[in-house]
């Protein structure tokens, strides 16, 4: 994926989440250290700097945390979100007020490292199933308050996106299955609440409750923890019926033996809750 500014509705969400974040390191005295060494007007220039090589994702908002503190600061970007940046390569350079890029350095930082790092784990994990051309998807096993912004970062990564939150699918998972007293019961409640627009999946241990699923013609089947034998006849069952996504235990070195399954998406939450930061840097 390439592009040159984040899509609207992350721009609009994300001012928010930026002023927060600094708003969190600045605390009730501002930077200290910074105000005492740097005279004000002072001007510098800084260099965002790529450590180690990756899929970059977040420099938008790098830029956004040095504009909220000095709205006069000069944001170049010499590679944009969706490239693959090399060790040592410039990402972003920053002109202006040195007060405001070194007390809005670490916030800049943290927010390109995390999305990078995700952008990053997820292309490498999109890359191993590619051949079969099974999806990548997140989950909702984000950082609380980030959603938008990791989920933002897994399609940067050449990935897809799963919900965004509760209210724009219904998925019936073990415990609603529980509480409701089986698959179809469950199943029954959420045709009569939900709109007709609004897509219903189950999740399913077993091809027996699979075939439950299958019968109710729901749209989309989470086949959970399944090994690799029974998950492709769990596929052969639901293929033409409904969509197959396979979730649980899923790692680098057994996605290429899930993909070849057949599986039409593969969900994973550790590429947004354990991915490891890409390794940045600001080099005045």
């Amino acid at each position: 994926m390439e592009t040159d500014r984040l899509p609207a509705p992350v721009l609009l969400h994300f001012a928010d989440l930026v002023r927060r974040a600094l708003l969190e390191d600045l605390g009730r005295a501002g930077d200290i250290t910074t105000d005492a060494i740097v005279v004000p007007g002072q001007r510098a220039t800084a260099l965002l700097v790529a450590r180690q090589a990756g899929r970059v994702a977040g420099l938008d908002v790098a830029g956004a945390v040095f504009r909220e503190l000095d709205p006069g600061i000069l944001v170049t970007e010499t590679l944009q979100d969706g490239r693959d940046a090399s060790a040592g390569e410039i990402l972003s350079k920053f002109e202006g007020s040195a007060r405001a890029l070194l007390t809005g350095e670490r916030t800049a930082l943290n927010f390109v490292g995390l999305l990078s790092g995700i952008a990053t784990c997820t292309r490498d994990i999109v890359q191993k199933v590619a051949p079969w051309g099974t999806k990548i998807v997140c989950t909702r096993k984000t950082t609380p308050g980030l959603r938008l912004l990791e989920k933002y970062a897994v399609r940067v990564g050449g990935g897809s996106n799963h919900r965004f939150g509760l209210d724009d699918a219904a998925l019936i998972k073990d415990n609603h299955r529980q509480i409701a007293g089986g698959i179809e019961a469950a199943v029954s409640r959420v045709r009569r609440h939900v709109g007709h627009l609004v897509k219903i999946e189950v999740e399913v241990d077993t091809l027996r409750e699979l075939e439950e699923a299958l019968r109710l013609g729901v749209d989309a089947v989470l086949l959970d923890n399944m090994p690799p034998d029974i998950l492709r006849l769990a596929v052969a069952m639901a293929k033409g019926k409904a969509l197959t996504e396979a979730s649980g235990g899923i790692t680098p070195e057994n996605a290429a033996s899930i993909a070849a399954t057949g599986v039409d998406l593969i969900s994973l939450g550790w590429i947004t809750h354990s991915a490891p930061a890409l390794d940045v840097a600001l080099d005045f």
